[in-house]
């Protein structure tokens, strides 16, 4: 048996050099020079450095533009959404660019209303696609319903034994879709997804559907009056529905809950608050800035009922609402470093994403440009620029 080598040269390590950067962490840095490889950031420098003519060096010259973490949506639906008016009214899953043509460089899958016909099983290889295709990716177990659906048996079977799955979601309350969970079926679930966090160092959330319902925070707060599980543990979303809700959302974050407000398009908030308006009066009344989160819905349905439960009308949440609340917030004149953790470090801390919502040597490259008009221009995820200059450079298998 005869083997032949092939005498090739060994490849260059390459390196993307990114200069004159308006660094915002999320807090605002100045002007300077970040130095990625591998997908993580290498070092972020006052003076741009000089590298060895071994390594393979791609440079982009930010000229001062604003250089910010991409945004982590931590509420997508990205096997699809929808169903409350017939099959055919099923939103179909998300392409890629459709998340990094809104910023988004890490997303959180989950199950809604439809936890039947949409499984576990499909919302995690769906993870795992996208995770092939560059974008960062995890998961909820469970769905609407109680008992909850899973893959494994068991809500804390699912978050220790694979990967991708942080926690429980979203499980309606205060809502006519929902399962009408008890308050002792709400606690043994906190209590099973808080110590599956416990065991593997997870979130361990569960993330809490509110409808429009009479009944609110009313059994968050009964559960928090009751039990020995962290507030932390108990995560509504949707809070900025209607504005009685969202009083009381703003007041459990004083008990230490996170609350999570959603991107709605202007047109779907009659009797809520859009998201750029729910941040200008939840930081006017000077609650906890870190116990405030944005996720767009993105794939979901946004049905409009009546008192019999009947269907309206309905529009679909798109991942762009991440974007377009962004500069809202800015065009507001609301303060970059303090909307900014909304999307991005807050949402990191609330998950236990280690790695992921702040610009910082050993952090994942995920990294957005924006123009003078708040917009973004270019998308960086995981060290690959899927965006620049507004070109889509990286595109989903089935998009084109």
């Amino acid at each position: 048996m005869y083997f032949y080598s092939l005498d090739l040269p060994e490849p260059k390590p390459m390196f993307e050099l990114i200069t004159n950067a308006n660094l915002y962490s999320p807090l605002s840095q100045g002007i300077k020079h970040l130095l990625i490889c591998s997908g993580k950031i290498v070092s972020i420098t006052n003076r741009i450095p000089m590298l060895d003519d071994q390594f393979e060096v791609f440079q982009t010259d930010l000229n001062g533009a604003r250089l910010i973490p991409g945004f982590i949506d931590a509420h997508a639906h990205i096997t699809g959404g929808g169903g409350e008016a017939g099959p055919s009214t099923r939103v179909p899953p998300l392409h890629l660019s459709q998340y990094t043509q809104a910023g988004v460089t890490s997303v959180v899958g989950l199950l809604g209303t439809d936890d039947l016909t949409r499984s576990p099983q499909t919302l995690l290889t769906q993870v795992m696609g996208l995770r092939e295709e560059g974008l960062s990716a995890w998961c909820y177990t469970g769905g609407y319903h109680v008992p909850a659906v899973t893959l494994t048996q068991s809500v804390r079977s699912d978050i220790v034994n694979l990967e991708p799955v942080i926690g429980v979601g979203e499980v309606a309350i205060s809502d006519h879709r929902s399962s009408q969970p008890t308050m002792d079926e709400i606690l043994r679930l906190a209590s099973e997804t808080h110590v599956a966090g416990l065991m593997t160092g997870k979130a361990g959330i569960v993330h809490f559907h509110l409808g429009d319902g009479a009944r609110g925070l009313s059994m968050i707060r009964d559960c928090l009056d009751t039990c020995e599980i962290p507030a932390r543990v108990f995560n509504p979303t949707h809070v900025n529905r209607n504005k009685i809700l969202f009083e009381e959302a703003c007041a459990i974050t004083g008990r230490g809950c996170t609350v999570d407000i959603t991107a709605f398009p202007a047109d779907e908030s009659d009797t809520g608050w859009v998201a750029q308006d729910a941040v200008a009066r939840y930081f006017d009344q000077g609650y906890d800035p870190t116990k405030l989160t944005i996720s767009s819905d993105g794939g979901g349905c946004l049905p409009s009922f009546n008192a019999q439960g009947e269907l309206l009308k309905m529009g679909f949440a798109k991942s762009s609402a991440m974007a377009e609340t962004f500069k809202a917030m800015l065009d507001l004149n609301l303060p970059i470093e303090k909307v900014l953790p909304l999307m991005t470090s807050n949402v990191a801390s609330l998950l236990k994403f280690h790695q992921k919502g702040n610009i910082a040597s050993g952090f994942d490259a995920d990294l957005l440009v924006l123009n003078d008009r708040h917009q973004i221009e270019s998308v960086m995820a995981n060290g690959v620029w899927h965006i620049k200059n507004q070109q889509q450079l990286v595109h989903g298998l089935f998009e084109q």
